[in-house]
């Protein structure tokens, strides 16, 4: 008897090219979105076939693939997630000839490589580097990027959560950043302000959709704290915005990290930070200035939408982390940051150069970031152009769903919604209808009808109208009067407007006149018109 064919095999034993593959299957192309393609799962191949470059990822049988030629491809950023796969020397020249960089980070997000293309560096402007605690330089630079900082801080405090109090109290340490002489003294304000800001966090409410919330974490819905229980620092995040915080905070160190090597700058020899073995402690000084700006991109996130669930795993530890596509997704913001990073970075190069004895001035500081000397020779005086900023998914505040921008539920979750806010607008309307002027309201309208009842008199109405005259006459003739002209005539209320016009309530007979004159008939009960 034939073997059963119980598990499914590739056809045939032919490796196929993914040039096939994607002629086959349109549908797995990976596509650079705003010039960043990330790379994660099993098994990642980055390599050169043909002059094209080759990228492949995916979890098993769930493959991705992309095949870009060395014009029009797109690419600014290759990031890979994971160490699982190769990446082949040819792949590492193909991006160095582009001019596009490659960023590898572990599944924590910390950066292991981060690499661009190769750039000569001014062993003067080094050299002012290593000096600039001597020279005064790595003092004014880091007065500078502090500033900048608290300044951040400040903002996001006052006007993004409301908090004046902790705005105030930044904004003094900030004050008194100039008088600081020390490194130490400087490091000492800035974790006192760090302190007061993330304080300013604690009670941040984290939303999720109506659906999630039987699967989230308790601690997962309030922002807590910056540090982590589980490593008393940032590392080891317990919630999803500190997880957020801690990989866009990675990205951000990537580009910090290229821009220092653009400049001809030595990542690793800092200022501010001191000297660590697996730190980068420039790159480290130059993302001060811009945390604030990631700050603000997260904490605009989430104020004004809700997380999936689905973004985040806990693992047994505790520890939160992100799930590979929605880091791919973060991972699109690198332009952003480099962006914010690029003036800062020319900035220190700037002043370091500024130190170099005159002699060994043989040339102005590179601009290779921002391109500002390039466009002054030509003559722009616009900026570099923008950088689109990520476009985050609109989620469905019931079912998590994704919904077009500016919606708050999707089609079915609006039905529920609507059903509630009317229930509750219902309620709050009784509520009021109680209320001691409601009540007052309604007396001084009795009043005024009974003493209108008491003052008249039968002997005053035409022989002509009687109640079977008011049903055959005027009451059909209402249906083309509109309520409002009703409410008007006789100073009732809109509800008792609409029940005189459809006939469920007949008015006193002192309204039989006014009404008859609303709906065209004369003194002798004759129709001067049909309706008005």
């Amino acid at each position: 008897m034939a073997a059963t064919k119980t598990v499914a095999q590739r056809l045939g034993a032919r490796k196929f090219r993914a040039s096939e593959i994607l002629a086959a299957n349109p549908h797995l192309g990976i596509q650079p979105r705003y010039g960043v393609v990330t790379l994660f799962g099993y098994g990642i191949q980055v390599r050169v076939d043909r002059g094209h470059l080759i990228l492949e990822d995916g979890i098993g049988a769930d493959r991705h693939y992309a095949r870009f030629p060395r014009v029009g491809h797109g690419l600014d950023r290759l990031v890979t997630i994971g160490s699982d796969g190769m990446v082949s020397l040819a792949a590492l020249r193909w991006l160095a000839d582009q001019n596009a960089s490659f960023v590898m980070l572990d599944r924590s997000g910390s950066v292991l490589i981060a690499t661009g293309p190769a750039r000569k560096s001014d062993v003067h402007l080094r050299r002012a580097q290593a000096l600039a605690r001597q020279s005064g330089a790595g003092m004014e630079i880091t007065r500078d990027l502090i500033d900048k900082k608290l300044l951040g801080q400040e903002q996001i405090a006052r006007n993004q959560l409301g908090d004046s109090t902790t705005a105030d109290a930044i904004g003094k340490l900030r004050s008194e950043i100039p008088a600081m002489g020390s490194f130490d003294s400087i490091r000492l304000l800035e974790s006192q302000a760090g302190a007061f800001y993330w304080a300013a966090w604690r009670s941040l409410q984290i939303q999720f959709s109506r659906q999630d919330l039987p699967r989230v974490p308790e601690h997962w819905r309030t922002f807590q704290a910056r540090r982590s229980p589980l490593s008393g620092s940032p590392r080891l995040a317990a919630n999803p915005v500190n997880a957020v915080l801690n990989y866009l905070y990675a990205i951000l160190e990537a580009e910090a990290r290229l821009a220092a090597a653009a400049l001809g700058l030595d990542p690793g020899l800092g200022f501010l930070h001191a000297d660590a073995a697996h730190r980068d402690s420039l790159a480290a000084d130059l993302m001060e200035p811009v945390r604030p700006q990631v700050d603000a991109f997260v904490l605009d996130w989430i104020l004004r939408e809700p997380i999936k669930r689905e973004w985040f795993f806990e693992q047994r530890d505790g520890n939160c982390r992100l799930m590979a596509p929605f880091a791919a997704r973060l991972s699109e913001t690198a332009q952003t940051w480099l962006r914010a990073l690029a003036p800062l970075a020319e900035s220190v190069a700037r002043v370091l150069w500024s130190k170099i004895p005159k002699h060994a001035r043989h040339k102005p500081v590179a601009t290779r970031l921002t391109q500002k000397s390039r466009r002054e020779a030509k003559g722009a005086l616009s900026g570099p152009p923008r950088v689109r900023v990520l476009r985050r998914p609109n989620l469905c505040r019931g079912c998590g769903s994704d919904i077009r921008p500016g919606a708050i539920h999707c089609a079915s979750c609006a039905v529920a919604s609507t059903t509630e806010r009317l229930k509750t607008a219902a309620r709050s309307g009784r509520v009021a209808a109680q209320s001691t002027r409601a009540k007052a309201s309604r007396s001084a309208t009795q009043r005024h009808h009974a003493s209108q009842r008491k003052s008249w008199s039968a002997s005053v109405q035409p022989t002509w109208l009687t109640e079977e005259a008011y049903r055959q006459k005027i009451q059909p003739s209402l249906a083309g009067v509109k309520n409002s002209a009703i409410t008007s005539a006789l100073g009732v209320s809109l509800p008792y407007a609409v029940s005189i016009r459809h006939g469920k309530r007949i008015p006193h007979p002192r309204h039989w006149v006014k009404l008859a004159v609303l709906v065209g008939v004369d003194g002798n009960g004759l129709h001067l018109r049909s309706s008005v």
